[in-house]
């Protein structure tokens, strides 16, 4: 397995690490900013008032999106073992 092998897998893992952690964190984000949002514009501190709505969202993207990520870890699987067989010759 030469550099440039090496260097396939690790572009595709971050490839794979964007495509499935992406989409949750960006929901995650904009959920906490507006729920922030709120927050400041009506003065309720209240710590745990984020982790509901989050969680909620989350699940509903987990949910809509779930198989697709899950199809995308087993491709990324199937590329790493396809390399590492290569690499064996």
């Amino acid at each position: 397995m030469g550099t440039s092998d090496v260097g396939a897998v690790m572009q595709r893992a971050l490839y794979t690490t964007l495509m499935v952690g992406g989409p949750i964190v960006l929901v995650s984000m904009a959920v906490g900013l507006v729920i922030s949002v709120l927050q400041a514009a009506t003065q309720i501190n209240e710590a745990t008032l984020t982790f509901v709505p989050k969680l909620v969202v989350v699940t509903m993207v987990l949910m809509m999106l779930g198989p697709g990520m899950a199809t995308q870890l087993t491709d990324f699987t199937r590329f790493v073992f396809q390399a590492a067989s290569e690499a064996g010759r």
